[in-house]
């Protein structure tokens, strides 16, 4: 596999366009050891060495969160859409041509590790598409619309997905254009790029790639830095 300086030119495109109204208040700035959620995320991809250009997709408000930072490679911001789909395409819209490779992270993950982003981008130089997941390793259960127990799922080669999910980027706006013309809503990139036929390689992330969702994410996502500390 090639190393990193000799990958493509890869962007980074960062989802921070929701509302968060499931936390009651913006999650991506709530302080994390001090520091908002989204400075965190950003800072990863600015020191993962496979990363050429980020782009952050949010409102105003937010960026201003990041205004006083160090960047130490470009980063341009533009709004976000109505649905995830419509905020990945947009930041698709402003990269430069030269981009061959584009990864795609949920602002809400502040814990990626500049080396987990680096192995998904190498694997995507090798296999068109590669996302960081997961094994399933707990016992999984499908219940009714009640919520009552109906049976047992086999984990056995079930995988929990988590971002970065990186793609050849013209890959990545056929996947979008074939969605939008069969007029389907998906949550994540590796679905819209199933749509395609193109397989995607999994890579299981060396460090915790917490999602920040509801306030007792951001306690264990607190207790894991003090650990690693």
């Amino acid at each position: 596999m090639q190393s990193a300086t000799s990958h493509p030119q890869c962007a980074a495109i960062i989802v921070a366009a929701g509302s968060s109204r499931r936390m009651g208040m913006d999650k991506l700035a709530w302080p994390l050891a001090g520091v908002p959620v989204l400075r965190r995320t950003l800072q990863a991809f600015l020191n993962a060495q496979s990363i050429h250009t980020l782009v952050i997709v949010c409102p105003e408000e937010r960026w201003q969160l990041l205004e006083d930072m160090d960047f130490n490679k470009p980063v341009l911001r533009t709004d976000g859409g109505a649905e995830r789909q419509e905020s990945v395409m947009r930041g698709l819209a402003v990269l430069d041509d030269a981009i061959r490779l584009v990864a795609v992270h949920d602002g809400a993950r502040p814990l990626v590790s500049p080396a987990d982003i680096d192995a998904c981008v190498g694997a995507a130089v090798v296999h068109r598409a590669a996302a960081l997941a997961r094994r399933a390793t707990e016992t999984m259960k499908r219940s009714d619309d009640g919520g009552f127990c109906l049976q047992s799922v086999s984990r056995e080669n079930l995988w929990c997905m988590e971002t970065p999910q990186v793609f050849e980027t013209s890959l990545l706006r056929e996947a979008y254009h074939h969605v939008g013309t069969l007029g389907l809503v998906v949550t994540d990139e590796v679905s819209a790029v199933q749509q395609t036929g193109v397989n995607v390689k999994f890579i299981e992330p060396m460090h915790p790639n917490l999602k920040i969702t509801t306030p007792a994410d951001l306690a264990l996502a607190q207790a894991m830095m003090e650990q690693s500390r």
